[in-house]
């Protein structure tokens, strides 16, 4: 069932499923905040030649850098990206050709559950007509990429926001089409367990009823801590609330980036899914 702004709710026995590794129960996932970009959407689309925008920053290489000639960006991950949900389990190929070495397999479901996000970088036509869309792959290692048959994802949804994680101000900045939305202090993780830099996305948005240790609000990343995470099953990096505000601003944490409870929520009701994340 759909979820209100692409969020599930978790109770009781949810949060325990946080604390013990385990799987939380379905819960839909909404595209909050974000438009549907269908057929008429291409004109939209920023050709190569001038995509300027998405260049190179801490963590990871924006799509249009590696972007060939005739691809059409979908996302330059600052102002104007687009995601999707897989509409089936698919390869993620090295290359867009059916006879490209194999990078991983689209996942339908988030470690707790919730509907997978993939962001959508760039789409080739190849040059037996087929279409093929370059994401981000949501597993280890951090930071890799692939091509995708176009009919393995579904609609692309379209954000206009940016969410920005700086470890050496430990302030994480949301900015919608470029401009500062709203700026929050962050505790981020120890030296031995560190939030690592890079580039992801939102994928998933989660209420709490009962877990003061998260507090109310969280947002799920597409990224991976190398050590430890407070995130379960999988070591899925999140921002979350906390029941230590005290330790904010901070290095308090397993790898997941701690927020104040009531900064928190409002971040949460700002950031729709989807929403590129960069990690510097």
């Amino acid at each position: 069932m759909a979820g209100t702004a692409g969020a599930g709710t978790a109770g009781a026995g949810a949060a325990g499923a946080w604390t013990s590794g385990a799987g939380a129960g379905a819960a839909g996932a909404g595209a909050a905040g974000a438009g549907t970009a269908g057929a008429g959407a291409a004109g939209a689309w920023t050709s190569v030649a001038g995509a300027g925008a998405a260049g190179t920053g801490a963590g990871g290489t924006g799509a249009g850098a590696a972007a060939g000639a005739g691809d059409r960006i979908l996302s330059d991950e600052r102002v104007s990206s687009r995601w999707a949900y897989p509409a089936r389990v698919a390869t993620i190929r090295e290359r867009p050709a059916v006879d490209a070495a194999a990078v991983a397999r689209t996942e339908l479901l988030t470690e707790v559950g919730r509907p997978n996000v993939y962001l959508a970088l760039v789409e080739r036509r190849a040059a037996d007509g087929r279409r093929w869309v370059r994401i981000r792959v949501p597993d280890r290692p951090n930071g890799r990429t692939g091509w995708l048959p176009r009919d393995a994802l579904g609609p692309l949804h379209r954000v206009a926001t940016q969410l920005v994680v700086d470890r050496r101000t430990l302030r994480a900045t949301l900015r919608r089409a470029g401009r500062t939305v709203l700026t929050v202090r962050i505790g981020i993780g120890a030296a031995a367990t560190p939030t690592p830099a890079g580039r992801y996305w939102i994928r998933e948005k989660l209420r709490f009823a009962a877990q003061p240790v998260y507090g109310t609000h969280a947002l799920g990343t597409s990224a991976y801590a190398p050590t430890l995470t407070e995130w379960p099953a999988g070591g899925v990096v999140g921002l979350h609330g906390t029941d230590q505000p005290e330790l904010i601003p901070g290095r308090p944490s397993h790898g997941c980036v701690r927020i104040r409870n009531a900064e928190m929520a409002r971040l949460w009701r700002l950031t729709p899914i989807g929403t590129p994340v960069l990690i510097r």
